[in-house]
């Protein structure tokens, strides 16, 4: 193994494990606040999805990638490449879903208290249940072409475009492949829009917020402190870290796709920033709920009180 290909190795290592950990503690927390109920907000059952997704992303994406870095075999068989692909594709499109309706939820939110609004504030909290559900629906119904392209990498019959050295998508058709494109980046880019809307409308509500407040405040409280105001911040910061990060994936993919003769690096590189949110969202959520980081040094105290 090559320098440059076992430092990919130790990268990709590193960050699924890291990615796991913390989302993994970020689950947990939120399975904590729904058992005791006990300051739950009606926007966590969705929040609960982030983590949720970016498990299941890095289970079955970047641990596999992670194996075929290090040359582990990897035994998958036409069913499970078939199964793991599609959750796969199920959980990043929950991810983005998530985050659309987290945006669009904290938008109204923090909009003004007219009496247009107000209609659809007072109606917001019954929605997150059927969005949340919805947003399952959703993305099991479209993502059902995903098990029909999909190929164990051993019964590979016909030319593939994309070989993952575990499992080999192969599209049925021309016509098939061209379908499902245009359905994932119609649904892709719906989504990301509806984003990127709320999160400027955000941005700029907080930006005429602060000003018309700035002055009733003392240095003791700031209008970042306000509960709605650092909740709106995340969500900013949760959306515009995916707009990144989806921006650079569709470039790097379109010179995947189109130019000859590029760089193994490239590649690898590609593969390893794919996974970056799953990451780093956890790390987001986690320093700007104050919620989170009471339960983070509680646990850490018990941890180290504990004899064992």
């Amino acid at each position: 193994m090559g320098d440059a290909r076992l430092s990919f190795g130790i990268v990709m290592l590193l960050q699924t494990g890291t990615g796991l950990s913390v989302n993994a503690f970020l689950l947990l927390f939120y399975a904590r606040v729904f058992s005791t109920s006990h300051r739950l907000s009606s926007s966590d059952l969705i929040q609960a999805q982030l983590p949720l997704a970016n498990i299941i992303i890095l289970l079955t994406g970047a641990v596999p990638d992670t194996l075929s870095f290090w040359e582990l075999r990897i035994f998958l068989d036409d069913v499970l490449c078939k199964l793991t692909m599609y959750l796969y594709r199920v959980a990043r499109g929950l991810a983005i879903c998530t985050v659309c309706l987290l945006s669009v939820f904290q938008a109204i939110t923090i909009s003004p208290s007219t009496a247009r609004w107000a209609r659809y504030k007072a109606k917001l909290p019954r929605c997150f249940l059927p969005a949340s559900i919805f947003s399952w629906v959703l993305n099991l119904l479209i993502n059902g072409g995903t098990p029909m392209c999909t190929t164990g990498p051993a019964n590979t019959t016909f030319h593939s475009t994309y070989d993952l050295k575990y499992c080999t998508l192969a599209p049925v058709s021309t016509a098939f492949m061209l379908v499902n494109t245009i359905l994932y980046s119609a649904s892709d880019l719906s989504l990301v829009g509806l984003m990127s809307l709320a999160s400027g409308y955000m941005v700029l509500v907080l930006h005429r917020h602060h000003r018309r407040v700035r002055h009733l405040h003392g240095p003791d409280r700031s209008p970042g402190a306000m509960p709605e105001v650092r909740a709106a911040k995340r969500v900013v910061a949760l959306a515009t870290l995916f707009v990144l990060l989806y921006g650079r994936q569709s470039v790097m993919l379109s010179i995947l796709l189109n130019v000859k003769g590029y760089s193994v690096s490239l590649l690898k590189s590609h593969l390893i920033l794919s996974f970056a949110f799953s990451v780093f969202s956890p790390f987001l959520m986690i320093c700007s709920d104050q919620r989170v980081r009471s339960f983070w040094k509680r646990e850490s105290i018990i941890s180290n009180l504990d004899p064992s």
